[in-house]
């Protein structure tokens, strides 16, 4: 919502079209009938009864979209210590939509790209937990660094994320922090590649100018 103080809510094909997430706030998954369906052309909005934000009457609203694998998704099972759940990956666009049951333990994700992830975003679904972000250009070694994506932390240096791995072209690594790979805990994993001609992940150092 664009004209009201309202959340931004992150909904996906894998977790399925009532269950949300807020991206600026650390809150487990809810489930609410803000979209309805994913469409061929488009997605479907449910009934607003007041300030919920996804539909309200007048205002105006802006949405991003993603497409994956036409909510398509493949399930893995978890081995040893790595976690098990579901994929769907689309790689003309360099994007993966990846759920997880976490194994508590360091292990490895497949993420279907064939070429190394430059951002990843992952947050626990079962439990109220802040978002974690690898960030590729993040620092001179972003694999030991976690950003935030609901607060206005700096990044922080944590091996309990990422395990100070970098990803890979067919795998990103996670440890035991509870925001990406708590023992029996539900996570959802936002994966993105660069493709040339259709996006590019970089950063800069401000000049004040």
């Amino acid at each position: 919502n664009r004209t009201d103080a309202r959340w931004h809510r992150l909904i996906d094909s894998s977790r399925g079209a009532s269950k949300n997430l807020y991206i600026n706030e650390d809150d487990a998954e809810g489930t609410e009938a803000s979209v309805t369906a994913f469409n061929s052309d488009g997605f479907s909005l449910g009934t607003d009864t007041g300030s919920d934000g996804w539909n309200e009457d007048g205002d105006a609203h802006v949405a991003w979209q993603w497409k994956a694998n036409g909510g398509t998704t493949t399930s893995f099972t978890e081995s040893g210590n790595n976690p098990g759940g579901t994929i769907q990956t689309n790689t003309t666009a360099g994007f993966s939509i990846i759920t997880t049951t976490g194994t508590g333990a360091t292990g490895t994700i497949a993420h279907g790209l064939g070429a190394v992830p430059e951002i990843i975003i992952s947050k626990q679904r079962s439990n109220a937990e802040n978002w974690a972000v690898y960030h590729g250009s993040n620092t001179s070694a972003p694999e030991t660094e976690i950003l935030t994506l609901n607060t206005t932390d700096a990044t922080a240096d944590n091996a309990n994320g990422y395990n100070d791995t970098a990803p890979t072209s067919s795998v990103f690594t996670v440890h035991t922090k509870n925001e990406v790979n708590t023992d029996a805990r539900t996570y959802v994993h936002y994966v993105f590649a660069p493709i040339q001609g259709y996006s590019k992940f970089g950063s800069y150092t401000g000049n004040g100018n």
